[in-house]
């Protein structure tokens, strides 16, 4: 069992190459970062959602100290059982971005995304964020891709949610100078080595303005993508609250003027 402390990500170093042995339909290998937290009904679904996909990749597996069943889940039938997965556990649950901080230094892939574990997202839009990252008529590719729900309407989600992102996307636009849509997405793709150079300390959902504000601050250009979306409701075990959007609203005003 790996059971870990939580790594210092500014100083990591890429980890053994992934797997090749998929039938690529484009080019680059994909570290697919998913922290996961009583996903005990949708993990599996999803894992095989996951390797359905016809690009190369890995998945960095990090179970964030789960109390329904998935950890005993992700051990009798994931860790070790299923090529292409590597698990780690925390022992105590320390929140989503400290699961995604704990699996980026492990990633060594091309580039890598963002996966949470449950099945809002569907991964063959894996397809369409890789090829951003290719060079088109002799232009350079991106360097960090969103996979962006809005880009071609609003799917059904609650109304404060709807508020919240429209909000988050508008202060991207507004402090950053970046064209948004979907700032609280959760397919967020980089380049690996970007990534890994990033100094992260969030530990909860705020991870996600965080890991925007800065890479914007480091010049990057953050290039968006239409993907699909199907919201799940609390009952079904959607975990974010109100609260964490109030978070999201300091977290971005807060990395744009602090130094890191």
């Amino acid at each position: 069992m790996n059971t870990i402390t939580l790594p210092d990500i500014s100083k990591a170093v890429v980890a053994t190459p992934v797997s090749t042995t998929e039938t690529a339909v484009v080019p680059g290998t994909l570290s697919v970062l998913m922290p996961v937290f009583n996903e005990r009904h949708t993990l599996l679904p999803l894992i095989e959602r996951i390797m359905a996909v016809p690009v190369c990749k890995e998945i960095i597996l990090v179970d964030d100290f789960s109390s329904d069943g998935t950890r005993a889940l992700i051990e009798t039938q994931v860790d070790g059982v299923i090529p292409g997965v590597r698990v780690f556990y925390h022992d105590q649950n320390l929140g989503k971005g400290a699961a995604i901080r704990t699996a980026i230094p492990h990633a060594s892939g091309d580039y890598s995304i963002v996966q949470d574990g449950d099945l809002e997202y569907d991964p063959h839009d894996y397809i369409t964020i890789m090829m951003a990252f290719a060079p088109i008529t002799g232009e350079p590719g991106a360097d960090v891709v969103y996979g962006s729900r809005f880009l071609t309407g609003w799917p059904e989600m609650r109304l404060p949610n709807k508020i919240v992102n429209k909000l988050l996307a508008w202060m991207v636009r507004f402090f950053f100078g970046s064209p948004m849509t979907d700032e609280a997405t959760c397919y967020k793709a980089f380049r690996t080595k970007i990534l890994q150079g990033i100094p992260l300390t969030c530990n909860r959902f705020d991870f996600c303005p965080e890991v925007t504000a800065k890479v914007l601050r480091k010049g990057y250009k953050i290039v968006e993508v239409p993907i699909r979306y199907e919201a799940r409701s609390f009952a079904e075990g959607k975990k974010i609250r109100w609260t964490d959007g109030v978070a999201a609203i300091w977290t971005l005003l807060r990395f744009r003027f602090e130094r890191f």
